[in-house]
């Protein structure tokens, strides 16, 4: 890779928590040739149809700390949203920022191949064959993929390509780079340590699955995630769960209840939400009248063909009201949440309205207002959930995070 030509390169990430494998990734990208390095980050709201753990602020220190030059939010929506979907918009606004290559984890970090799959994905045939596996009664959308991709591709290769977690967004990286013309480098990764969702082991080292490292947080907090985050990172992860101020997802997921028994009114109340098809908003009404807690609602919702971690974006969308028609596709401006200050300059040839106030950027037109609206509102839905509760408006009074080197 080392004889690949790139300056910015960019990263999509949650952050939650930054972790050891995140400052090794932001390293590796810096090795390889980038001078800069700019991130979107899930703000907001998360891939897994929940709130982070962590505010945006101390994840955007963290990886400014670890070598990030550029940091921008990954509006709520786009966050909280499918690969294809959650990819094209990371893809979008990279691409708008300048960036000439994508950096991310792959279980088999093989750029040809992985755009090869990229390729077939994107293909009118796949479309097709996709439809037929669907329609013949295929167990699930992720068994009629990877059908539809060996029918096409006949051998395991890429079917298999597609079996693991990192590979698949891997691939819906590529495919967005393909299918939305940017001139980006992708740049996979072998993915340290612990696999995508991986519980801790004895034997992990330094790295851990962030969603481990959330369930360490819950149970022994800050000081029990300290093997594996940056030194320079703790301090902020203790200041922040002695004021309390990550989420309490037992909270977090009765006041999300809460929102959706509100809405149990009229006719077909969950009809809009998007995502919603062949029925699942009866589904959905059902199984919000009869739970009584999280667990149980995604319990009623889960089915082989309807994954749990759809289901959690499916009743996260329900609840905060994200209909089909409520946002554009991509998003629409650059929220810059912080930066190092020599790099402020780059951000002259952006390609989206920038700025580091959501004010600012909801004056632009009505598609950033509803954008800026949502974010707004899952921030307040955030804030609402900490341990220690904060008020509405905190993103709106929040300042740009900088650092100088």
């Amino acid at each position: 890779m080392n004889d690949i030509n790139f300056t910015m390169c960019g990263i999509i990430a949650e952050y939650d928590p930054f972790h050891n494998g995140h400052a090794w990734q932001l390293r590796q990208a810096k090795a390889l040739g980038a001078r800069r390095v700019a991130v979107a980050m899930s703000c907001g709201l998360t891939q897994r149809g929940a709130l982070p753990l962590l505010p945006e602020s101390v994840r955007v220190q963290a990886a400014l700390t670890c070598g990030a030059d550029l940091v921008f939010a990954l509006p709520a929506p786009y966050a909280c949203a499918g690969a294809e979907a959650f990819a094209r918009a990371g893809v979008r606004l990279l691409a708008a920022a300048g960036c000439d290559a994508l950096a991310f984890g792959a279980e088999t970090p093989d750029a040809e191949l992985l755009m090869e799959a990229a390729r077939v994905l994107s293909s009118e045939e796949y479309r097709t064959a996709l439809k037929a596996r669907l329609a013949a009664g295929a167990r699930s959308f992720a068994a009629a993929r990877q059908a539809a991709v060996e029918v096409l591709h006949p051998g395991r290769t890429l079917a298999d390509l597609l079996d693991k977690p990192n590979n698949n967004l891997a691939v819906e990286y590529c495919r967005a780079i393909l299918e939305l013309g940017v001139k980006m480098v992708p740049l996979p990764l072998p993915r340290q340590g612990a696999d995508h969702g991986q519980a801790l082991t004895k034997t992990g080292g330094q790295f851990a699955s962030a969603s481990a490292l959330r369930q360490l947080w819950q149970t022994g907090g800050a000081d029990a995630v300290a093997p594996y985050v940056p030194a320079e990172v703790l301090p902020l992860y203790q200041e922040v769960y002695a004021a309390g101020r990550y989420t309490d997802f037992d909270a977090a997921h009765r006041c999300q209840l809460a929102l959706l028994r509100s809405q149990c009114v009229g006719e077909a109340p969950f009809a809009r939400v998007r995502g919603v098809s062949e029925g699942l908003e009866h589904r959905l009404e059902a199984a919000v009248r009869t739970s009584t807690t999280h667990e149980e609602l995604l319990d009623n919702l889960t089915t082989v063909r309807y994954p749990r971690a759809r289901m959690r974006r499916l009743a996260m969308d329900a609840a905060l009201v994200h209909t089909a028609d409520r946002f554009p596709a991509l998003p629409p401006y650059l929220h810059l949440l912080g930066a190092q200050k020599d790099a402020l300059p780059l951000l002259k040839g952006a390609a989206l309205p920038v700025s580091h106030s959501l004010a600012r950027l909801a004056e632009q037109n009505a598609v950033c207002a509803a954008v800026v609206e949502a974010q707004l509102q899952a921030c307040d839905f955030g804030a609402l959930c900490r341990k220690q509760p904060e008020p509405m408006g905190g993103a709106l009074r929040q300042k740009i995070i900088f650092l100088t080197k």
